[in-house]
């Protein structure tokens, strides 16, 4: 169950084919935390990759400054670490070998603890006729919606 949802990525589910998704945690600074609660933060461009230390790290996720920091203000685009169990490093390890498969963010909430996670995909890139394909059903899926509703 998700709390407050900060942001999601809403670019990935048009570029990607989601597999399966995973909830890590995000080693984060206070203005960080804060700057997430007013809801200051964009996935667009992320992806998290793993390290040569086998560690989880999330690439190109912004979070902006927030504004009443008084000391240590954060960088925007900074490499964050997330927070997994050894077992599910590895089991991202073994799926992550495949080719064309990438971790992508795709929602940043906070549960009902408090605490910051972001939910990530493991995604296969679509080619430019899925989108299309996706889109048209989209539309069509959109224009039986009104009909039904003209005839009730």
């Amino acid at each position: 169950m998700t709390g407050k949802v900060v942001c999601q990525n809403k670019k990935a589910y048009h570029d990607y084919h989601i597999d399966s998704t995973i909830e890590a945690g995000m080693v984060l600074s206070g203005p960080e935390v804060k700057s997430l609660r007013a809801g200051k933060a964009n996935l667009k461009d992320g992806y998290a990759k793993i390290d040569a230390h086998g560690e989880v790290m999330l690439y190109n996720v912004h979070i902006s400054f927030y504004t009443f920091a008084t000391h240590n203000p954060n960088e925007p685009l900074r490499v964050r670490k997330l927070l997994l169990q050894k077992k599910e490093i590895r089991k991202l390890i073994g799926k992550l070998k495949e080719k064309g498969l990438a971790l992508i963010p795709l929602k940043i909430y906070f549960k009902s603890n408090g605490r910051a996670k972001v939910e990530l995909g493991l995604a296969r890139g679509k080619r430019e006729y899925d989108k299309r394909a996706a889109l048209k059903e989209k539309q069509s899926d959109r224009e039986i919606q009104r009909a039904m509703r003209k005839d009730k």
